[in-house]
């Protein structure tokens, strides 16, 4: 008689991290059910994918199949209809990292790539790099990459498994960075900066979280540092090699930007000062190249040939939501960007601006994350957008949640870029900001739309006024 199989509830399977647990609770052998509230592309589209039931909305019932194990996405608390019914019933529940941890990471080589900056794209570029070198990795990427099928790939035992490190927290019952939990046998740091104002009261306390996961990377594994920001820091914290990268004298793996050609990004790889190979990369920006140097310094790492890493970087097709292209009408492009954190931005629109010389550049911001909602990034706000032609803020996300006097004033931003010359303006309605962009558009016009989240539908109200 066949075993039974294990049976597993997703309480908040949309999110793009649980969705992609999911699926690998599927690839190893678990029976999957969810649930989360109504969902939107491109989430939708990837839970669906799933092929599992998911119920809408959440509701003790939802769990009468009898799961053995509940897993419980970090956007559920104290107060969800499921997470009392859990508790009431006594039923066995775990965070997503908990359960990559136990049966998944154990048996794997993981290559966890952290940082305030970059993680989704870079987890996404590396997993590609690896598998183009035929080390047959395994991976969990916090969006959709345009390289693979499905966000996430279970791989071999053995095999490295890359997997996005955030530092957001675990859980409501686990208020340390998820990161914690997934036993680096290779770290990328790409970045450190102030972010998450929620659970962070400033940079040091960051820090201090990157470098307690430090502490579980082994002597024969390696933390690899970007030299070019606060991330070098954490060198002298490391009990295992330490491998550097970035366009600074003197690192490990360092970049030498050699112009753009055909669409492509070209840049000179020296490895200890000794020329390893030219790469050719289809992404935009500055920091596109770094992610790059971190992915090469860790295919590298397992051994790949020169030859075969530029190979893997030039067909890189990148995440959607990443300076993706969703729509060209009446001559305009407009772009999708998951960018919110103030530098983020600001590279992200310098990126633009190299890859569209010349064009107006008309930027969508929707203030969102739990640090960009408040006056917390009010200044640096301002010295992100300078190099906009114009800009425009969408409704504050939950404001009523936020105090006024702690919240974003978008007034007085836009009002601090119009001194500057850029022509600013805010709205709380998403579907005006649409009409009145398409309305006072011209032919060549790119307009780059920066949010982590859905902007209020704006993409779909763009294609309506398009099409009117």
């Amino acid at each position: 008689m066949r075993e039974a199989r294990p049976k597993v509830h997703v309480s908040g399977i949309g999110g793009t991290a649980m969705v992609a647990g999911a699926r690998l609770a599927i690839e190893a052998g678990w029976e999957v059910r969810g649930s989360d509230n109504p969902l939107y592309p491109p989430t939708s589209e990837m839970v669906e994918a799933l092929g599992v039931p998911v119920a809408q909305g959440y509701a003790p019932e939802n769990l009468d199949w009898n799961p053995d194990l509940v897993m419980i996405g970090n956007a559920l608390s104290r107060g969800n209809a499921e997470v009392e019914a859990v508790l009431e019933r006594g039923l066995r529940y775990v965070s997503l990292p908990e359960w990559l941890k136990e049966h998944v990471l154990r048996k794997r080589r993981p290559v966890a790539v952290c940082g305030t900056h970059g993680k989704t794209t870079t987890t996404a570029l590396t997993a590609h790099v690896l598998d183009q070198c035929g080390l047959n990795p395994g991976f969990l990427i916090g969006g959709q990459p345009l390289n693979f099928t499905h966000s996430a790939r279970l791989g071999p035992e053995g095999a490295p498994f890359v997997i996005e490190g955030d530092e957001y927290d675990t859980a409501f019952f686990d208020k340390r960075a998820k990161f914690f939990h997934y036993i680096p046998h290779i770290a990328i740091v790409t970045s450190i900066e102030f972010d998450h104002g929620d659970i962070y009261k400033d940079l040091a306390e960051i820090e201090l979280a990157f470098q307690r996961m430090l502490r579980q990377i082994p002597r024969n594994g390696a933390l690899i540092l970007c030299a070019d920001n606060h991330a070098l820091h954490l060198k002298g914290h490391a009990f295992s090699p330490v491998v550097t990268y970035g366009f600074a004298e003197g690192v490990e793996w360092r970049g030498e930007i050699l112009g753009v050609a055909k669409g492509f990004q070209r840049m000179r790889v020296f490895h200890n000062d000794t020329p390893w190979a030219v790469i050719e990369s289809p992404m935009a920006g500055k920091h596109n190249l770094q992610n790059a140097l971190s992915a090469i310094a860790v295919a590298a790492w397992h051994g790949a040939a020169p030859e075969q890493v530029a190979g893997a970087v030039r067909t890189f097709k990148g995440v959607r939501r990443r300076m993706e292209v969703f729509l060209e009408a009446r001559g305009i492009t407009f772009i999708d960007d998951f960018a919110h954190h103030p530098t983020a931005i600001r590279e992200t629109i310098v990126a633009a601006r190299m890859r569209w010389p010349g064009q107006r550049l008309r930027v969508l911001f929707e203030p969102r994350s739990n640090t960009t909602v408040t006056k917390q990034f009010q200044q640096d706000l301002e010295e992100a957008f300078v190099e906009a032609d114009e800009v425009w803020l969408g409704p504050i996300h939950r404001a009523e949640r936020i105090p006024e006097d702690i919240r974003l004033d978008r007034a007085v931003l836009t009002a601090a870029l119009s001194k500057r010359g850029i022509s600013a303006q805010f709205s709380d309605s998403p579907e005006d900001i649409a009409k009145e962009v398409v309305r006072t558009a011209r032919e060549g016009d790119i307009v780059l739309i920066l949010s982590n989240g859905a902007f209020g539908g704006i993409y779909n109200h763009f294609s309506t006024a398009c099409a009117e």
